[in-house]
């Protein structure tokens, strides 16, 4: 094929800035970037999705753009799914109509979260969030839109350098707090964006058929036992943080209680499987501690 036309849309979030970084990083042989955020790409307006193919005729897209305030979602469902469903239809519909491949990125929160083992790509799904449920509309929109095309990458406890994330949280908290409480009946794989984008890219590049995939880093811990290592790689005595139960922190929108997902899939196809969790956020502070630690 040519010089592959990159589209992220959601490139100002977490993922989005790990994606364009790494794709015009200084000597990337990637083709073309186009990388915008929701002021210049509304992924709703569907006139806006058809101009972007039309004036930058991409060959692949990675729809990192969501609505994520899980907790606000319960009472803006219609806007949640405006973002997490409608605009994925748009631009699945684009796809297949221009032959361009879409990966369009989703969440461990499609599931029910009562599993006592991994979650495989074909499980049944059964949402208990409003922000699950519009997550799970936008990829059933990608599925049926885009059979050839459509790439469902879901993933689990994201953190990165950029915006907000409970690294962060943790990271302030424990400069200003004796000790935390920190629920440990939530069991995941924290999964550290720049890697998640790296193997993005790398199944935008492969010969990997469309369909679902699971891509988390390896390894499952809890918050609780998360926020331990966090404290572990800032230098303070993880034994400050104290266990507690999701019941002691109500939320509007409830949380999977197990959202460990199994990257089988991914791998049987080729793909290069995620560090373990815990080697990723060594590495992470190591790459970009001053960011983490900045808030």
């Amino acid at each position: 094929m040519g010089q592959r036309r990159w589209l992220i849309t959601g490139a100002r979030g977490q993922l989005g800035s790990d994606l364009r970084r790494l794709l015009t990083a200084p000597g990337s042989t990637s083709g073309l970037v186009h990388a915008v955020g929701s002021a210049e790409l509304d992924v709703t307006d569907r006139a806006a999705i058809a101009d972007a193919f039309r004036s930058f005729r991409p060959t692949v897209i990675i729809n990192a753009a969501a609505y994520t305030a899980v907790d606000q979602a319960e009472t803006d469902e219609d806007r949640a799914y405006a973002v997490n469903a409608t605009g994925p239809a748009f631009l699945a519909a684009e796809a297949a109509r221009t032959n361009t491949r879409l990966i369009h990125i989703s969440t461990d929160y499609v599931f029910s979260g009562d599993a006592v083992r991994p979650y495989e790509v074909g499980d049944s799904t059964g949402p208990k969030s409003a922000y699950g449920r519009t997550k799970l509309a936008g990829e059933l929109a990608v599925r049926e839109l885009a059979p050839d095309h459509g790439y469902v990458v879901r993933t689990a406890w994201v953190y990165g350098a950029t915006g907000g994330n409970f690294v962060k949280t943790m990271i302030r908290l424990e400069a200003s707090h004796d000790t935390l409480r920190v629920v440990d009946d939530q069991r995941g794989s924290p999964t550290w964006s720049a890697d998640l984008a790296r193997g993005l890219i790398e199944l935008a590049r492969s010969g990997a058929t469309a369909g679902v995939y699971h891509c988390t880093n390896g390894g499952e811990t809890t918050w609780h036992g998360f926020a331990r290592a966090i404290f572990t790689e800032v230098g303070a005595d993880p034994a400050r943080v104290l266990p507690t139960t999701s019941a002691e922190f109500p939320r509007p929108a409830p949380r999977p209680a197990f959202s460990v997902l199994s990257n089988e899939e991914w791998s049987d196809a080729g793909l290069t499987p995620l560090p373990s969790w815990r080697a990723a956020l060594t590495a992470a502070f190591a790459s970009h501690g001053d960011e983490l630690r900045a808030g």
